[in-house]
């Protein structure tokens, strides 16, 4: 009976490792929907108002979005803009995304995952 423990803690240790090993790419996964997620126009509809390298057509009523680690080092602040800028700035054009359920919080990750590597 003493092997079952054994098992279990080599099985747990195997699967924690296989999850560190695999964590490089789920995290370049997350930046590419992210980036995807920014660029579609049906979705996050980023370049409607933002200059942002790599997309088409942007608009120019928000700001470029460029050395965003750099100006929101703490990613829940950059989070909590494109969930509900309006709690932070009332007068702001920008859509409350999470508030009115445009993007979901797993989605909002994805895309501030993709906007902190600009």
């Amino acid at each position: 009976m003493t092997a079952y423990p054994r098992k279990s803690a080599l099985l747990l240790a195997l699967v924690a490792l296989a999850g560190l090993a695999a964590h490089p790419a789920w995290a370049q996964s997350t930046v590419a929907e992210g980036q995807k997620l920014a660029f579609d126009r049906g979705k996050g509809n980023c370049l409607t108002c933002h200059v942002i390298k790599g997309g088409d057509l942007p608009g120019t009523i928000g700001p470029e979005l460029k050395d965003l680690k750099a100006k929101y080092p703490d990613r829940s602040e950059l989070a909590a803009i494109l969930f509900d800028e309006t709690k932070r700035n009332p007068q702001t054009m920008m859509p409350p995304f999470g508030r009115n359920r445009i993007l979901t919080e797993q989605e909002i990750d994805a895309i501030v995952d993709f906007l902190q590597t600009l």
